[in-house]
């Protein structure tokens, strides 16, 4: 480089991308299809530009035509006089809030697609208790739980599978309790045959 050189300038595009934010553009390219603003043709083009990429220019294009994302709000369940429950296929937001009143709550991630990095959730088991089921593969951190009059149990493992959410679990089990769990052999069984 001669005395008069400068190096060239730095620009952010063409800094690589991770495998995570490849993934994170495939999974909004499969939604813009599934709500109907991509065909088949160009979701298939597009999903091969995406896994192929290298730097964030080669992504920015990719979703440039798309609407942007709307962030999902924190969730607060209640489970009042009848109880509550969050299960099959739904939206998780990274901020959840849980009381389980009178009724109970059930919370169940198993049947969800979540790419959130971590998940935060305040559980408070008041009279009737909270249960949170998570997927296998899933962990959580449970250290900043108080278990209150009902307890608070973990049954879940410490294995935790690339690419899942890190759980971080706090509040109070009140007189219900707080449990979090992996799924039981009849939820197994439920999922294996394709039921809710």
């Amino acid at each position: 480089m001669g005395e008069n050189q400068q190096p060239a300038p730095f620009r952010p595009d063409q800094m690589r991308v991770s495998h995570d934010e490849r993934e994170a553009v495939v999974e909004r390219l499969n939604t813009a299809a599934a709500e109907g603003r991509l065909d088949f043709g160009e979701l298939e083009v597009r999903l091969d530009l995406a896994l192929n990429a290298k730097t964030y220019a080669d992504l920015v294009s990719l979703t440039a035509d798309l609407p942007p994302e709307i962030p999902v709000e924190p969730l607060v369940i209640k489970g009042g006089m009848n109880g509550a429950a969050r299960t099959g296929r739904w939206r998780v937001p990274a901020q959840i809030t849980v009381y389980g009143g009178m009724g109970g709550v059930k919370l169940d991630f198993t049947q969800t697609q979540c790419r959130l990095p971590e998940i935060a959730i305040e559980a408070h088991g008041q009279t009737s208790g909270v249960t949170i089921i998570i997927p296998d593969g899933w962990a959580a951190e449970t250290s900043e739980m108080n278990p209150g009059l009902g307890g608070f149990k973990d049954k879940t493992t410490s294995e935790r599978l690339s690419g899942t959410p890190w759980i971080r679990l706090a509040g109070s089990g009140g007189t219900g309790g707080v449990v979090i769990r992996h799924p039981n052999s009849w939820e197994r069984r439920v999922q294996r045959r394709g039921g809710v």
